[in-house]
């Protein structure tokens, strides 16, 4: 049973017996647009608020954006006209001479989050209408720190003077996007005026957890954060939304040996997107994928598969812990060209921008991904579709 003054209205809904659907939204800057399309097609095909469907939302970075205001009971068209009204304003450049520190203001986005968060919602499920899970970054204690709505986790606990559902919301998601040299970092007061309780938080894309798919089935499944939801293929789905991806050429036989300057700017980039698949990885090796791109030549798209290669139908089990459907857009040249966007309309290096926020870009973007979209097919939920659909 589930304590009515900690749960509130969520209280009958989470401690009824059935299935469980996740949802994972990646970081990735104005790309985070890129997702809307497929979360549109999402929402038409299971016939209902993604609120309502999805039991628990994670999200890093514009990603966190997404999924709080999934959470907070808002469409995806809603999510659209406030990227649409709002995000040429949160990456609007500082002045030159302050560039050193960030390159763009934190004013903007703070009170854009502010205005559709609201300044004194937090956590608790009074304001959320499903479970919620922020990806941070401390850097006061350099470590990946994941904030859930979860009333029942342990630094959840209301008696805590350092509890983590009474952070208001906007900050929080203001935190999962400080990227570091575009945003100023985000102080966190968890006790106010306690230094020892005062934290430093930069963007959660700069953990492994870009891609919070896996780290959301473990926050939901590990007893460490007392949700135990059953796992199984008819117990759990988990559907996992990217910002696009795109392979970056790198050094050649003839030119082996890249500078230090090259090389230095492509780390971060190479560790980002090499968390970010292990995460795809691990959730295909444990779940059972049912939708995703060809993770190499080696392991394939990892769908389970007869001997004639076709895929086994969903009600012939696997054994696996969950289904997992992983959706993602190839902002290649060739893959905006299979989507009917020529280069001159698309061109990739601009697509593959997370910084360009003017309207005609995101325009471009809602475009792109409402085309991308029509990958997502309800066979792929298999049992976890509601009954009306």
């Amino acid at each position: 049973m589930k304590d009515p003054a900690l749960w509130g209205d969520l209280r009958h809904r989470y401690e009824s017996v059935g299935p469980r659907r996740l949802l994972a939204l990646d970081g990735g800057g104005i790309r985070g647009v890129l997702t809307l399309g497929i979360l549109k097609t999402i929402e038409r095909i299971v016939g209902q608020p993604l609120c309502q469907y999805f039991d628990y939302i994670a999200g890093t970075s514009t990603g966190a954006i997404i999924a709080a205001s999934l959470a907070r009971g808002m469409s995806v068209a809603d999510i659209e006209k406030f990227y649409r009204e709002a995000g040429t304003d949160m990456f609007e450049r500082t002045r030159f001479v302050k560039r050193l520190n960030s390159l763009y203001r934190n004013g903007p986005l703070e009170q854009k989050l502010k205005d559709v968060f609201g300044e004194t919602a937090d956590l608790k499920p009074g304001a959320l209408k499903t479970l919620l899970l922020v990806v941070t970054r401390n850097v006061t204690t350099d470590s990946p720190w994941p904030i859930s709505s979860n009333p029942d986790a342990k630094y959840n606990a209301l008696a805590r003077e350092d509890c983590n559902l009474c952070i208001p919301l906007w900050k929080i998601v203001r935190a999962s996007t400080a990227a570091p040299i575009y945003f100023p970092p985000e102080v966190i007061e968890l006790v106010p005026r306690d230094e020892k309780k005062t934290f430093v938080f930069v963007d959660g894309g700069m953990t492994p957890y870009n891609n919070p798919a896996f780290l959301l089935f473990r926050f939901a499944t590990d007893p460490a954060y007392r949700l135990e939801w059953p796992t199984g293929e008819r117990n759990m789905m988990l559907v996992s939304v990217g910002t696009g991806a795109a392979a970056a050429a790198g050094a050649t036989p003839d030119d082996p040996e890249s500078n230090m300057l090259s090389t230095g700017i492509a780390i971060p980039n190479a560790l980002m997107y090499g968390s970010l698949v292990d995460q795809d990885i691990n959730c295909r090796a444990i779940g059972r994928c049912t939708y995703g791109d060809e993770i190499d030549r080696e392991l394939g798209d990892m769908i389970p598969r007869d001997a004639a290669g076709q895929p086994l139908p969903l009600d012939r089990g696997c054994g696996r812990s969950f289904l997992y459907a992983r959706y993602n857009i190839d902002v290649s040249a060739k893959g905006l060209t299979d989507l009917g966007f020529g280069a001159r309309e698309a061109a990739p290096a601009q697509v593959q921008r997370m910084d360009l926020a003017t309207p005609e870009h995101i325009d471009l973007l809602v475009r792109i991904g409402e085309a991308a979209g029509r990958q997502v097919k309800p066979q792929h939920f298999g049992p976890f579709l509601p009954a009306t659909v």
